[in-house]
């Protein structure tokens, strides 16, 4: 039975601990998938915001015409953009794994792998043990045991976000499961290039997790682009004879309704694979949800063996997996000197049309928890270059502290606002109130920052 010092499990981030701090102890990267990486660089960030930058071009059209340029018809060349897309990523990846395949030091293993007792792992045919464990083996799409699934017809035209961008032709239509993030960035991908889109989401709003006034906007402005349907749930597919598929589903008052369409995108949300590793025969103990539980070392119930990513985090989200990643390798690097990771304020973002970006509380939130609080709201039309583009739909929320004059939460719904919300993540994160931040620089006019300036100064302090 092979010995090593330190077993990897996944290769996204957590492939990213393993450098040269590590060339004196053996190590093994497990990973199954079937490209290496892991799930951002090839099924997730990466690919999908290389079909949104095409697709806010072909959009652009529209907002065009409002300051009175014609850029005539967009037209979209999927397999050019899907072959530009993965010809980049595809030779990433199989370099990635040709470059770790030859380090002396590290033993790369292609295979499923689940545990068979304390730190003892079985891989294929092979059994291992390690002094200690990453458990980074990420996630994969959720999809409900749909009737009609067991279909082979409709199976092999109902997708997620997995497979669905290495699709071989456009389709006409397509009907979209879901009302998160990843609902929310096909349908634009899609709409944008001329497929017809329709959007089933089961409650009330799109990203219904955003703060309210930032939802409602959002769903307000999908459903001026797409067929968007609320309060939708699901009842089954079926096979026509046109080679199209119907998607049934029911509404909050019992009438059912049929969607007709050449693809489905099931996009309801990711399932730690934590569950795929047999974890109970090591000692690691899990959440309900599945998330393996660890402490704020990022290290499980088991001592040695840590977790980080969308394995162990709520929030699945790449720059967090990264900053749990550099916690992770500090902590196996100094086990006496451990570090805690930082999760106080975590940003993430929607690369919609419009985008969205969010850090920290929501309205809802700040009220659940009696925080007292004041909020103020800036319409990018209301500053000299939302007024130049034109801009009558988006904003700037701010929510913040009126004792300690903190910001609280942050939301944007607008052109860029997954850049301008960063200096006020940094501000959260380095504890700068909100007078010093709005006062103490200068804010470039006529930038379009100054819609992030004026949120500021609009806060009642």
């Amino acid at each position: 039975m092979r010995h090593f010092d330190l077993c990897v499990i996944g290769s996204g981030s957590g492939n990213s601990i393993i450098d040269e701090s590590f060339d004196d102890l053996s190590v093994a990267l497990v990973d199954k998938g079937e490209r290496f990486g892991g799930t951002c660089l090839n099924v997730g960030c990466i690919p999908t915001k290389m079909f949104v930058y095409p697709a806010d071009l072909a959009s652009s059209v529209e907002h065009a015409k409002r300051v009175g340029v014609d850029l005539g018809a967009a037209s979209a060349d999927w397999p050019a953009i899907r072959d530009r897309v993965f010809g980049r990523i595809d030779p990433i990846s199989e370099g990635g794994e040709e470059w770790r395949r030859s380090n002396r030091n590290v033993t790369l293993y292609r295979e499923a792998a689940h545990f068979v007792g304390p730190k003892r792992l079985r891989i294929g045919d092979e059994t291992i043990t390690a002094d200690r464990f990453v458990l980074a083996g990420g996630s994969r799409p959720y999809v409900p045991d749909y009737p009609g699934l067991d279909d082979p017809q409709v199976a092999a035209r109902v997708h997620t976000s997995d497979d669905i961008m290495r699709l071989d032709e456009l389709p006409a239509s397509l009907v979209i499961i879901g009302g998160g993030f990843v609902a929310a960035e096909f349908a634009h991908v899609f709409s944008a290039f001329g497929t017809k889109v329709t959007v089933l989401q089961r409650s009330e709003a799109m990203l219904r997790k955003e703060d309210a006034d930032i939802a409602a906007a959002f769903t307000e402005q999908l459903a001026s682009r797409v067929h968007l349907r609320l309060k939708q749930q699901i009842v089954g597919f079926e096979m026509t004879d046109r080679d199209t598929v119907i998607v049934e589903s029911v509404d909050a008052k019992g009438i059912h309704y049929d969607f007709e369409c050449e693809r489905v995108l099931v996009a309801l949300g990711r399932i730690p694979n934590g569950d795929l590793l047999n974890l109970a025969a090591t000692g690691v103990e899990t959440h309900p949800d599945g998330r393996v539980k660890v402490d704020e070392y990022q290290q499980t119930t088991v001592k040695g063996i840590f977790a980080l990513g969308d394995m162990s985090s709520a929030a699945q989200l790449k720059h967090v997996a990264n900053h749990e990643a550099r916690v992770v390798q500090h902590n196996l690097l100094h086990p006496r000197r451990m570090i805690a990771a930082d999760h106080r304020f975590i940003p993430h973002a929607v690369f919609s049309d419009p985008q969205v970006a969010s850090v920290g509380l929501t309205e809802a939130e700040a009220k659940e928890r009696g925080k007292p609080y004041v909020t103020a709201r800036q319409n990018y039309g209301d500053v000299a270059y939302g007024w130049a583009m034109e801009d009558t739909d988006h904003f700037v929320k701010l929510i913040a502290d009126p004792k300690t004059k903190r910001l609280l939460g942050a939301h944007l719904l607008g052109p860029e606002a997954t850049t301008l919300i960063q200096p006020l993540i940094q501000a959260m994160s380095f504890d700068l109130d909100v007078p010093s931040m709005a006062r103490g620089q200068y804010w470039i006019h006529p930038a379009l920052t100054e819609v992030v300036e004026n949120a500021l100064l609009g806060l009642k302090l």
